[in-house]
């Protein structure tokens, strides 16, 4: 593993932004720590003695949880109980400094607590403020609790993910209506910070999951439009192409494959099946017959393959030009001779140790991506509290009080 930095004395994009954020779970931590690898100084509150909920996730890292070490790098944790009056003071001037604002409270907490835009951008005329939230603001679902299935659920993904069967949907197994919604919240303030370039004003950033899980559920919906019949669920092919997805080697294994056109669908009878003439079937002359007739294919598929191993089932496929892909698990991913070769890994801190890290996907070769450690709970209250003025006194009375 390369731990080895680029050039650290290049600027960052962020360099110099400093965000704070009331969050927990997934959605707003996975923005701010992609605002973090671009520079900024992400400054995360959180409950005294329990902070970020998901800590506690579970214990699968050295201790630590596995959510909690993908989304929190390069923060800083400051424990502050925002229930009590003196924390809204240090939050107000913590505000008073800062560029951003970002919350995923439950629905109307933040505001409850005079955190709103229209509140803030009085006091605060350059502050960007991003809401991150299940339904966003207005409509009947406002106050309604969202968790990742649930709108996983909502937002009709699970009408086209898992098997044919009734009793055969499926979630998702990473939490995607988080992570669309993370994306949405930190390119939307990426935006908001290149418009205060413009206006000299800060905006709102107002994220909904539903709405960001929905825009990627476009294609699926548009299959449907006008009452047409939505694509069926089909496991781990691909609904509506064929041959697009996994196939049994005979050695136990499991190819991935997929076909986008009919060239590509006679090279796959000719140099994978050996059986050329298969090419121009009428029953499998065009992708929609294929489709429809993918039962009848698989198990011809099925049997040839049966004669392969996995390895040699590849082979042909690479000889052919044909997509194809291991099927890998996670162990196969962290051995991915492809992210090695890329030099894709780094390594950061945590109260753990030494952790391994990917690098941010979109690579900018003008700056090395910021890979700091993850943070303690609470790990950097005295020194936050000390760049606000407050002495060692002062910061003993409010941990006594149960503040910080």
């Amino acid at each position: 593993m390369n731990t080895a930095a680029g050039n650290t004395l290049a600027p960052r994009p962020l360099d110099g932004i400093t965000v704070i954020s009331l969050e927990h779970a997934i959605a707003a931590p996975f923005c701010t720590r992609q605002l973090a690898d671009l520079g900024a100084r992400v400054v995360k509150i959180e409950r005294p003695g329990s902070g970020d909920f998901a800590r506690g996730y579970d214990q699968r890292v050295r201790g630590l949880a596995s959510h909690f070490v993908w989304t929190n790098r390069s923060k800083q944790s400051l424990t502050l109980d925002l229930k009590q009056g003196a924390a809204d003071d240090i939050l107000q001037s913590l505000l008073g400094q800062a560029d951003v604002l970002v919350q995923n409270l439950a629905p109307g907490a933040a505001a409850r607590m005079g955190l709103s835009f229209e509140a803030l951008h009085e006091r605060f005329p350059r502050l960007i403020v991003c809401d991150i939230s299940g339904y966003g603001e207005g409509g009947p679902y406002e106050k309604k609790k969202a968790y990742d299935l649930l709108i996983q659920s909502e937002g009709g993904f699970l009408s086209v993910t898992g098997g044919p069967g009734e009793d055969e949907l499926a979630k998702a197994g990473c939490s995607i209506a988080d992570i669309s919604a993370g994306m949405y919240a930190y390119s939307g303030i990426l935006s908001a910070l290149l418009l205060r370039e413009k206006t000299g004003e800060g905006s709102r950033v107002d994220v909904s999951m539903l709405e960001s899980l929905v825009e990627w559920m476009g294609y699926p919906m548009y299959y449907a439009f006008d009452g047409a019949t939505p694509p069926p669920r089909a496991g781990a092919a691909h609904s509506t192409i064929y041959p697009y997805g996994p196939f049994p080697a005979g050695d136990g294994g499991t190819v991935m494959l997929g076909l986008q056109n009919e060239r590509e669908w006679a090279a796959f009878c000719d140099k994978v099946l050996l059986t050329p003439e298969l090419a121009v079937d009428e029953r499998f002359s065009a992708n929609f017959k294929r489709s429809a007739n993918r039962e009848v294919l698989r198990q011809i598929i099925v049997d040839r393959f049966a004669r392969l191993s996995t390895a040699q089932v590849i082979a042909r496929l690479e000889e052919a030009q044909i997509a194809n892909a291991w099927v890998n698990d996670m162990q196969g991913v962290w051995d991915h001779p492809q992210l090695k070769a890329r030099d894709g890994w780094r390594e950061v801190d945590s109260p753990a140790g030494k952790l391994p890290a990917l690098l941010p996907p979109a690579r900018n070769a003008a700056f090395e991506p910021r890979m700091d450690a993850v943070p303690g709970l609470g790990e950097h209250t005295g020194a936050i509290l000390g760049e606000l003025g407050f002495g060692a006194e002062a910061i003993d009375r409010l941990r006594a009080a149960g503040v910080v």
